[in-house]
């Protein structure tokens, strides 16, 4: 097809005449259109590189390695997993048997799992397509990490026990305050109970041992005489032992003390005399055993001088 010659009519020569476009416009145009083209073909690229469907050597490359991260991630937390199982099987053991067996209280959960105040600690983690998965594997490892080492310095109080084991068995309260012979009857145990003053209903903490007036009051392990005085309201004349491992021992109403504050005593010795001093109806000691800072029933600690037949007896008194 031949290209279209454009005429414009010449009114002097009356005729018409070839228009002849001008070399000026031809390179405009051409320049425009080059201009257009690398435009459009700078969109298609930039569109191309941004959609899934068009990768190059380098994103290949890099996605395979985010895989091989993922894969690794998982591994690691199966690992986890499986050091997590093992804690716990230590935490078990220690808490119910390393533990009970030395009559030292358990670590509390929530200190063993509990994880880290600063909440600016994984903050250069984020921001980046993984980031959930990075900093949960974190945590779980920090978390592990914390356990292992309270669990380390928890095997090491418990080598300490172990090695005082005998001062451990020394100290722990383990005879009645008042021998059985001596003993008129069991006036009180453990648990709630009509105050004899107040007549409301109130919680005892320990055990009433009713006897004559000046019969010898023992001590219950060994230690060390914290108080020989009557500076708490109520218990008159008392005596309070410090047997270390955090037992300590109160021996109430007394008429007379053997002992002085900071004398060592050992088990079986006489640390003073029944009485009837403080808020007390007639001659007994009043006996209280705490572990931790809780009072607990000392009837559970009088494996030292009773039978078996004694203590069902005098669990059925003191439940009265």
């Amino acid at each position: 097809m031949s290209k279209k010659v454009k005429y414009y009519y010449d009114p002097e020569s009356l005729a018409y005449r070839i228009i002849s476009p001008q070399k000026r416009k031809k390179f405009g145009y051409a320049l425009l259109f080059l201009v257009a083209s690398a435009l459009f073909g700078f969109l298609c690229f930039v569109i191309l590189m941004n959609t899934p469907y068009f990768e190059t050597p380098k994103d290949k490359i890099q996605a395979r390695e985010i895989e091989n991260m993922k894969l690794s991630y998982a591994l690691l937390n199966k690992k986890l997993e499986d050091i997590d199982e093992v804690a716990a099987n230590l935490e078990d053991r220690d808490n119910n048997l390393y533990r009970t067996y030395f009559n030292s209280a358990p670590i509390p959960t929530e200190t063993r799992k509990a994880g880290f105040i600063d909440k600016n600690r994984y903050k250069e983690l984020e921001g980046y397509n993984n980031s959930d998965l990075v900093i949960s594997t974190s945590k779980r490892v920090d978390i592990i990490t914390k356990e292992l080492a309270i669990q380390s310095k928890s095997l090491d109080e418990i080598l300490k026990l172990a090695k005082a084991k005998d001062k451990l068995l020394a100290a722990i309260p383990a005879i009645q305050p008042v021998k059985n012979e001596d003993l008129k009857r069991m006036a009180s145990g453990f648990g709630y109970r009509t105050d004899p003053f107040t007549k409301a209903r109130k919680m005892h903490e320990g055990m009433d041992f009713t006897a004559k007036m000046g019969t010898p009051i023992y001590a219950t392990g060994d230690g060390v005489v914290k108080n020989a005085d009557n500076s708490l309201s109520g218990y008159g004349n008392h005596i309070e032992i410090n047997h270390g491992y955090g037992y300590l021992t109160l021996y109430g109403h007394l008429s007379k003390y053997k002992v002085r504050a900071g004398q060592r005593v050992k088990r079986g010795d006489v640390i003073g005399y029944v009485g009837s001093t403080g808020r007390s109806e007639a001659p007994h000691c009043h006996y209280e055993v705490h572990k931790d800072g809780k009072v607990v029933n000392p009837i559970n600690f009088y494996y030292g001088n009773i039978s078996a037949a004694e203590y069902v007896a005098i669990s059925k008194i003191a439940n009265q």
